[in-house]
Order: C-alpha cells, then sequence, then structure tokens
C-alpha cells in the first residue's frame, strides 16, 4: 500500500469519487446509502487497525468505488430477482475486472486505490474468492477490508432478491468466517468497533434516490 499525505487530496476529487460510486448504483435506489456505509465502515476498521489517518482516508474512499464495474454489467444480469445462472454469474464476476479496467490508468491515486479495491473486494482469505483467486495477506488489506464490510452490509440490508437479517446475526456469521472468507486481523476490528459499526448503520439507512 503507497504512503499518502493529505497534500493529494481535494475537496474535488472525493467529490467526483462520492458521484461516480452512486452512478454505478443509481439504478438500485435500495442501494442508494450503501456507499456511504461502506466509507464509514472501512475507515472504522483502517483506524482501529492502526493504519495512519492519510491512508485510512484514502482506503475509505476508494472501497467507495468497488462497484464502479457494474455500469457494465447488462441489466439483464445486475438487476435480477431470481437465482443466477451459471452464465449470469460469470457475466456478474466481470464487474472486477471492468471497474478496475475504468480506473486504473488515472493520475489520481485516489482512482488508482480505487482499482485495486474493485479488483480485489472479492477475494477470500482462503482462496476461494475471485476474479484471480489470491490467497491470505497476498490479497490488498483495502480489498480485505472492503471484502468484510461489503459482505455485512449485503447481510443486514434488503437487496431485490432478499431480506436483510438481523444485525447481530450478522456480527456472528462474521465472527464464524474469520480464517476462511476474512482475514482474522481484519475481522477481530471489525468486531471490536461494532458498536460504531452500528452506529453508522443507524445513521445511513436504505433511502431511495431523488
Amino acid at each position: 500500500m503507497k504512503r499518502y499525505t493529505t497534500e493529494l487530496y481535494s475537496k474535488d476529487i472525493f467529490d467526483a469519487v462520492k458521484r461516480m460510486a452512486h452512478m454505478a448504483e443509481y439504478r438500485d435506489p435500495n442501494l442508494f446509502n450503501h456507499i456511504e456505509r461502506i466509507k464509514g465502515y472501512a475507515y472504522t476498521i483502517a483506524r482501529g487497525m492502526g493504519i495512519a489517518l492519510p491512508e485510512a482516508e484514502m482506503i475509505s474512499y476508494a472501497c467507495q468505488l468497488h462497484d464502479i464495474g457494474k455500469v457494465g454489467v447488462p441489466d439483464a444480469v445486475g438487476m435480477k430477482t431470481d437465482n443466477l445462472t451459471t452464465y449470469d454469474w460469470e457475466t456478474m464476476k466481470q464487474h472486477t475486472w471492468i471497474g478496475s479496467n475504468i480506473l486504473k490508468d488515472s493520475p489520481s491515486v485516489v482512482l488508482q486505490a480505487g482499482a485495486l479495491v474493485a479488483l480485489s473486494h472479492h477475494e477470500r482469505w482462503d482462496g476461494s474468492g475471485y476474479p484471480q483467486g489470491l490467497k491470505g495477506e497476498d490479497i490488498p488489506v483495502s480489498g480485505r477490508i472492503c471484502g468484510l464490510v461489503d459482505t455485512f452490509d449485503a447481510l443486514t440490508t434488503r437487496r431485490p432478491y432478499k431480506k436483510e437479517i438481523p444485525i447481530w446475526d450478522a456480527f456472528q456469521l462474521i465472527r464464524e468466517a474469520a480464517g476462511q472468507l476474512f482475514d482474522p486481523a481484519v475481522t477481530a476490528t471489525f468486531l471490536e468497533n461494532a458498536d460504531e459499526i452500528v452506529r453508522i448503520l443507524r445513521n445511513n439507512p436504505q433511502t431511495h434516490a431523488v
């Protein structure tokens, strides 16, 4: 992970990141606050792990771009409420590469960090993830953080194909997946900050785009 300083930051680029992320999620109004929750969760974990403030901020904003590649997924797949076919699933998985390709050649360090998250947020600690099957610490720490918080958010919010589950049930599922799906250190920090995670969730409820 590169080291960043506040000299690289500007309100303009962070506003652009937010708007790009909203563009990717806009077709599903139930996800309108999704990127704000992801940002808050990621920042909380990064700081809890001792990551310096500038780098933690960079990770939190980069995580907002994790699903930017969904703009390249057909609505017939991305908005499907039935079970995905094998073809659908392979098409959906391409959003990782699409997102990375959109962002990776930017001169902006924020968008470069976003490219890394877009590509790696579905990798899993035990190597069972995609698209590259990375394992353990070969997965960028930003991707490890985003993978966990994205899963938690999916569990605790409604989606077109499922209902949410109780918050504390979601925490238990995350705890049980430590060392398999999720980095044990990331998971421990997430659980240690459960009260802040709940606060972020309740302050950014599901809402409809306007």
